[in-house]
């Protein structure tokens, strides 16, 4: 079983950014940051209640690929529809990135070179 806490896509991006690149003019760096702080906040909410988060035991039966696919499209399909102020929008997206770092992170133990 792998821990969700070990990956360190995010961390190592936003560290890869210390000098804000000047090419980038959407705020990438902060942004990142945020997303980071909000996959931080997942580990002591109730998705981390008990030894292990459930997403981390659907990871250890093989199951992340489609787990996280489907949360990704679930996700994207309600943008803008359950809520419509910034908050919602912006949980949306956060919960998007989280799924895809996951995801990113499954494949990359699958069939990378297991560098996180």
């Amino acid at each position: 079983m792998f821990c969700l806490c070990a990956l360190g896509y995010l961390t190592w991006i936003w560290l890869a950014m210390k000098d804000t690149n000047p090419k980038w003019v959407f705020n990438e760096k902060q942004t990142l940051g945020r997303v980071a702080e909000y996959i931080d906040n997942t580990y002591d909410a109730h998705y981390a209640q008990g030894r292990i988060q459930a997403t981390e035991f659907i990871a250890d039966q093989g199951l992340a690929e489609g787990f996280c696919l489907g949360n990704i499209i679930k996700y994207a399909q309600r943008f803008g529809r359950k809520g419509v102020n910034f908050k919602d929008k912006e949980y949306d997206l956060f919960k998007i990135i989280h799924y895809a770092v996951i995801l990113l992170h499954t494949i990359e133990q699958q069939e990378g070179d297991k560098k996180f």
